[in-house]
């Protein structure tokens, strides 16, 4: 690495934080601080489990770079930051966020965008189960989540807006893409699988159709967003083919319950 090269790196770094045997609460305090206090650009390392990183903290122009693996509900509640992950996540990323962009090189966890409100996730490797419940969106606030691997059960439950995709890069035989009731209860956003219909779950409550060029040129922006953020090649990644899911109902239980 050349001189300028260290000090490029050194400036992306700014504040460096070592989290080895730090409670989450101390380092959580710690950054808060140093928020506040006006520091934008935050690196964390040998973060090893501490949870609620990046909880309710404000600023488009903050961004904090996490070596290691945070815990649960990274993010709950941000709104505008930057979390880049260099590692695995775990359960509830993006809990309830508003705003910004989480990115997490690895896997992740379970419940990931739980009532996300806006913003962008992005993972590159598989999630787990139950990302996207309860997502929603409000006026221009459109929430995404991509996970560039495999998800598992209960994709998309009880969603009411914004938008869910599964790429299924790095897909191996015989591993299915999404798992079983996938987008149970949905009743509003929409869901881009890369994959055609009859490679998908039957779900009799959705509607399913595959998507053209045309029909993807809303997801575009976030598929170059998660293609830049993993050095992929983004036209290969628009080449799909992709199934677009949506709610056939805005009141997917209303049989169980008294008519109206």
């Amino acid at each position: 690495m050349t001189t300028t090269d260290q000090l490029e790196a050194d400036q992306q770094a700014g504040v460096v934080i070592d989290a080895a045997g730090l409670h989450y609460r101390d380092l959580n305090r710690r950054v808060r601080e140093l928020v506040a206090a006006g520091e934008t650009a935050l690196t964390l390392r040998n973060v090893r489990g501490q949870r609620y990183i990046g909880d309710g903290l404000k600023g488009k122009d903050v961004r904090i770079t996490i070596h290691g693996v945070p815990g649960g509900d990274l993010a709950a509640f941000m709104d505008g930051p930057t979390l880049e992950v260099f590692g695995n996540g775990q359960d509830a990323a993006c809990n309830t966020m508003n705003d910004g962009v989480v990115i997490i090189h690895g896997n992740a966890g379970d419940a990931l965008g739980y009532g996300m409100r806006g913003g962008s996730l992005f993972v590159r490797g598989d999630a787990g189960y139950r990302v996207g419940i309860h997502m929603k969106a409000y006026k221009t606030q459109i929430p995404a989540v991509v996970i560039g691997g495999c998800v598992g059960d209960f994709f998309g439950e009880y969603m009411a807006g914004g938008t869910l995709v599964v790429l299924g890069l790095d897909h191996k035989p015989g591993k299915r893409l999404v798992g079983d009731y996938l987008a149970s209860g949905i009743h509003g956003g929409e869901i881009f699988l890369r994959a055609t219909p009859d490679m998908l779950p039957k779900a009799p409550y959705l509607s399913v159709e595959p998507v053209g060029a045309d029909g993807l040129k809303a997801l575009t922006p976030r598929l170059r967003a998660f293609a830049e953020a993993f050095s992929l090649d983004a036209e290969e990644l628009l080449t799909g083919p992709f199934t677009r899911l949506t709610p056939i109902s805005h009141r997917p239980f209303a049989a169980k319950y008294a008519p109206a």
